[in-house]
């Protein structure tokens, strides 16, 4: 039986290309050298290659993070070459990377979701916009880039001067920030594998070390500064629950192949922050934990991901 000829796109040149680089590198080393014949490009400088050679290639499976990534660019551009591929389409890919458009579908949906404001570097100045975030939300508050992952550029803001800061350094990332009311709670997430017939992962609960105040991009990627407990310690209502909102997630920003959907739990209620379409493939990530609970090793899980991109070609 031939070999799936699969190419592995890792790196590119947004701020979570070392994320990409590490996940590229276990998906590498897990892939089943019987099944599939692997070539690596980086779609910092090898797009040229890849679009020249499309017709040696079977499947695509972008292990990337950030801008040109996961936000329908590189997805688009595989279209475009007529080329399977891994994960969610060019509409679910841009819809998810912006972090108010996802909110904007969620609201529609009736998913609940924290009081938000939109902040432009263009509006006014950051400090006029930290009294704003004041007095529409009251801090402490969440400031985040509008376009990025991985928690990079993010704050809690705990006053106006803090807030100031908060927006000058989201706005080193993209032009437009959101700012978020800060609810205090457990922090969660679940992913979702499947095109039509969908299956929903075991909850995982994250608690990040002393001396992080959130779920980081230190705690992601540092072994050691968080604790990833999956299954989460829940009820099995508040299993129920949650896992039931993921995949209303999924289905209401369209996407396929996998998810990740990021909770706080507060007060016995959920609140959606974001879905993830691209999720990390590091050692440390979450959606492999959460899919060997579940029964698939890694090897198993990726095999499953490269199945239902196949599905699709």
């Amino acid at each position: 039986m031939a070999k799936v000829r699969l190419a592995l796109l890792v790196g590119g040149r947004s701020s979570e290309r070392a994320v990409s680089l590490a996940s590229g590198q276990n998906v590498l080393a897990a892939l089943n050298k019987e099944r599939y014949q692997v070539e690596v490009f980086d779609p910092a400088d090898e797009l040229g290659e890849l679009a020249a050679r499309s017709g040696e290639i079977d499947v695509v499976f972008p292990v990337l993070h950030g801008a040109a990534g996961e936000d329908g660019s590189i997805q688009g551009f595989l279209n475009l070459l007529n080329l399977p591929f891994v994960g969610s389409g060019v509409l679910a890919s841009a819809v998810c990377m912006d972090k108010q458009v996802t909110k904007d579908v969620y609201r529609k949906w009736q998913l609940p979701v924290a009081p938000d404001l939109l902040c432009l570097k263009s509006k006014a100045a950051a400090r006029e916009q930290a009294e704003e975030i004041g007095r529409l939300l009251s801090y402490p508050a969440v400031i985040k880039p509008m376009d990025q992952g991985s928690s990079v550029g993010l704050t809690i803001a705990r006053n106006e001067a803090e807030g100031q800061a908060a927006l000058e350094a989201a706005w080193k990332y993209s032009p437009r920030a959101m700012a978020e009311k800060f609810i205090s709670g457990r922090e969660l997430t679940v992913g979702v594998l499947g095109n039509e017939r969908l299956k929903v992962l075991p909850p995982v609960e994250i608690i990040p070390a002393e001396g992080h105040r959130f779920f980081d991009y230190d705690a992601k990627y540092t072994p050691g500064q968080a604790q990833e407990i999956c299954p989460a310690p829940l009820t099995a209502e508040e299993t129920a629950t949650v896992c039931q909102l993921a995949l209303k997630a999924h289905e209401a920003l369209g996407c396929r192949g996998l998810s990740r959907t990021d909770f706080i739990y507060s007060q016995n209620a959920f609140c959606l922050l974001e879905t993830n379409t691209l999720p990390g493939l590091t050692e440390n990530s979450l959606l492999p934990k959460a899919a060997l609970a579940a029964g698939l090793s890694f090897s198993a899980l990726l095999d499953t991901l490269i199945d239902l991109a196949l599905d699709l070609g």
